[in-house]
């Protein structure tokens, strides 16, 4: 089990979900929805405060067994909720792993995915024992794109058929960031 654990960069906090904020997370996703809806295939107008509630109960299940970190991102002055950052898919013999994340819509343009981004993946190379993490992102995803691009993640190509949002086949972006370009070593 590895222990919940904060990162902060001063202006956004990262941290597990609690028990409870099902409430602000349901209203991020709401006011989210015509934005997330085309990416993820969770985001559905059937999406209820008592899945928030699932999906924070799931989150702090799979963060103690290791297989999946899942951050709620709040502004570090207000504490207000601004969106989530995670770390899923990891692969137990090669050791890399799938970067995501999103920002409700009216704090777009602020830089704060970006900023989530590079805490999550620095805690994948540090503490999470990743040596490769890969951010795959719909061609069509031009918002993530452009964060994937100004966090400095290498573009390694376009990934044919790599990505199915409920019945939508996409072709994706793939980027990743390696130990180095945070000034580490890859453990094996």
């Amino acid at each position: 089990m590895f222990p919940f654990i904060t990162l902060t960069d001063g202006l956004v906090t990262l941290r597990p979900f609690e028990f409870g904020e099902e409430a602000e997370l349901y209203a991020a996703i709401r006011e989210s929805l015509p934005e997330l809806r085309p990416w993820m295939s969770w985001a559905t107008e059937q999406y209820t405060a008592s899945t928030a509630r699932d999906f924070i109960a799931i989150t702090r299940n799979e963060w103690s067994r290791g297989t999946l970190y899942s951050f709620a991102v709040i502004c570090a002055e207000t504490g207000g909720f601004l969106g989530v950052c995670g770390l899923s898919h990891f692969h137990p013999v090669y050791k890399f792993c799938n970067l995501g994340y999103w920002v409700r819509t009216s704090k777009h343009g602020k830089g704060i995915a970006g900023r989530a981004a590079t805490l999550v993946a620095q805690f994948a190379f540090e503490r999470a024992g990743a040596i490769r993490v890969e951010i795959v992102i719909s061609k069509d995803n031009h918002a993530s794109k452009r964060v994937a691009e100004k966090i400095g993640a290498h573009y390694e190509g376009i990934l044919l058929n790599r990505i199915t949002v409920r019945e939508e086949i996409h072709d994706a972006y793939m980027f990743s960031l390696l130990p180095s370009d945070f000034g580490l070593s890859a453990r094996p």
